[in-house]
């Protein structure tokens, strides 16, 4: 009688596992069909002394589900991507000429028009005070927001000075003094600029936006849409 091996159901069929390789290195995907097809050949060329257990079976055919099940989730999920980034795309491209907050310093005075920034509070503080400097560093105007509580703090200036005169349009730098008890600390203040261009990123990738002043800053850096 024949020797059986039961580990290489493939020699029953003809098949050495130097073209099963080649075979498999051509598809790495193992289909329905070509499952079914090794599970049949298992069980016809097992040895009649030492049968496949029934666990062994299910277990093999749960492996597989498994296998397949998740191919067929990542195919969903792969969708579901596409499609939000779809209409992250749509919606990223209608900020264009719009203002957004995102943290920084500067704060540009255009002529005749006021400008805009805002402090970002952890906590309620029994005090925020905002100084605005000119390109030199020199202290330009003081603006007391009194008691606020936790969250955006928004604020503008109208562009003059402690004493009241008109400055020249151009960039300034804002910085922010919390007053919390008897304590005094810096806050974090934010920018208010304009979106002048937007540039779609690769899959998994954010969004890249061009704003005025700051040049290039991603989706997740804004704190508010204006």
């Amino acid at each position: 009688m024949s020797e059986i091996d039961t580990k290489n159901p493939y020699s029953q069929l003809g098949i050495n596992s130097t073209q099963s390789s080649s075979s498999t290195d051509a598809n790495d995907e193992l289909g329905q069909e070509d499952f079914l097809e090794l599970m049949t050949a298992q069980l016809k060329f097992q040895d009649p002394l030492s049968p496949m257990e029934n666990g062994e079976f299910l277990s093999q055919m749960a492996q597989f589900g498994t296998v397949s099940g998740i191919n067929e989730l990542n195919d969903a999920v792969s969708s579901i991507s596409a499609a939000f980034q779809s209409n992250q795309a749509l919606e990223a491209s209608t900020m264009v000429g719009r203002s957004v907050l995102v943290e920084g310093s500067l704060m540009v005075l255009t002529p005749d028009e006021t400008a805009y920034g805002a402090v970002e509070l952890d906590q309620s503080a029994n005090q925020v005070i905002v100084n605005i400097s000119d390109a030199s560093g020199q202290l330009v105007r003081r603006l007391d927001l009194g008691q606020q509580p936790a969250g955006l703090v928004e604020f503008e200036w109208n562009g003059v000075n402690e004493d009241g005169d008109p400055v020249s349009a151009g960039d300034y730098q804002i910085s922010a003094e919390i007053h919390s008890g008897s304590e005094v600390s810096a806050g974090i203040t934010l920018s208010r600029v304009n979106v002048e261009s937007v540039t779609l990123g690769q899959a998994g990738q954010d969004f890249t936006l061009t704003v005025s002043g700051l040049g290039d800053i991603s989706m997740s850096q804004i704190r508010k849409i204006m």
